[in-house]
């Protein structure tokens, strides 16, 4: 008999705001929220739990944060930071086992089924990790253990912050049943609306349904989503080896459709993958979106730059290549966007010029000045326009 998998979903305590509150004892118990300032159309990256009692939640308008939450403490984004920590945290995964599927900086999926001789029952593998994240960071993840990445998933959620909930074969359908449809992956809001109609508004109205009848509804996926209600999902943990390349991503709170609203996070990505570049004294040649729909589903889309660089404006405009050619093929809502460069190399190798390009150089000043203003005044102190 195959053994029953044992899967972890740990996902940090609004991560980049609670790093905020950790490093700057004085705002623990206040509403800050973490992003791009309001006067540059910037948008929320992150919001304690202060500020989500007002609304506030990642990738909306900051300045319509700010009208929710007047009070809040507004801070930009320092990713280094926070890349900083989730390696400490990404190490702790990998002393228990090394099938573990990141899915953004603050949130994975662990395999543990061939851990537990090592390590003892998932459970007390989730609670250790849960409480070496405290002890070495200083912060809160919640935490959830099932036999598959759905119900892990759904479990980390049910009781945040600082949760820990366990599902098994035995409790999944009792824990299920009363929850809202939208809780199943790949029910975006009109799936949600659409079921409604129908009188199907909990896992249990969905699991009474026949698959002719969802059918109507959602198509294809009908056999997908009866299978999630009972609890099934076959995806496997999926790890991710690649390193060879400097990345920026965000997990919104809901998923996002708004163009405007996703290319001003992909400028800001952009941004900062070209800083981060230039401060390692990088260049890359190939620029990679990262675009996940509500169901984790995954996508990337790539662009070859002519030649390797880590000016800002080249890498931007590949970007916004990619981000509309996938925007016009097929679109959707995405609940994450991440950017990566890749095909790195050291700054100045390749071939060499003969004259300088004066549009280049006048690119290499303009990043240069936006860099030392940033420096100085922090990243909310200038920020493009796409």
């Amino acid at each position: 008999m195959a053994r029953i998998r044992q899967i972890i979903h740990v996902d940090m305590d609004a991560f980049y705001a609670s790093v905020e509150q950790l490093d700057r004892p004085e705002l623990r118990g206040k509403a800050v929220i973490v992003g791009g300032a309001a006067e540059n159309r910037g948008v929320v990256s992150a919001a304690s739990y202060e500020a989500r009692k007002y609304g506030v939640h990642s990738a909306m308008p900051m300045a319509q944060a700010i009208r929710r939450c007047p009070e809040a403490i507004v801070l930009p984004v320092r990713m280094d930071r926070y890349v900083e920590i989730s390696k400490q945290i990404h190490a702790i995964f990998e002393h228990y086992t090394p099938l573990v599927e990141p899915l953004s900086l603050d949130e994975a999926f662990l395999d543990v089924t061939g851990s537990v001789n090592l390590f003892g029952l998932p459970e007390e593998i989730g609670r250790a990790i849960k409480e070496q994240i405290k002890t070495q960071t200083g912060l809160t993840a919640s935490v959830g253990v099932a036999p598959n990445k759905f119900l892990a998933k759904l479990a980390s959620d049910l009781e945040k912050p600082d949760g820990f909930v366990i599902i098994t074969e035995q409790n999944k359908q009792s824990i299920l049943d009363p929850l809202g449809v939208g809780r199943i992956w790949g029910v975006g809001k009109v799936t949600e609306k659409a079921l409604h109609t129908r009188g199907i508004r909990t896992i249990a109205d969905l699991r009474r349904s026949s698959v002719e009848e969802l059918e109507t509804i959602v198509g294809n996926g009908a056999g997908d989503l009866l299978r999630l209600a009972h609890g099934e999902d076959r995806s496997a943990v999926a790890p991710d080896r690649q390193r060879k390349s400097l990345s920026s991503e965000q997990t919104f709170a809901c998923d996002i459709s708004d163009t405007t609203v996703l290319l001003n996070v992909l400028l800001e990505q952009a941004e900062e993958v070209a800083q981060r570049l230039r401060k390692r004294r990088l260049q890359a040649r190939t620029i990679t979106l990262k675009l996940r729909y509500g169901d984790f589903r995954t996508l990337t889309r790539s662009e070859t730059l002519g030649e390797a660089t880590n000016l800002t404006q080249p890498l931007w405009e590949a970007a916004e290549k990619a981000f509309r050619h996938w925007n016009e093929r097929s679109g959707g809502a995405l609940r994450l966007l991440g950017l990566a460069a890749s095909g790195l190399e050291p700054e100045g190798a390749g071939e060499k010029l003969l004259f300088a390009d004066p549009e280049t150089e006048k690119l290499k000043r303009l990043d240069q000045a936006v860099d030392a203003i940033r420096d100085r005044y922090g990243k909310r102190a200038l920020h493009r326009g796409p």
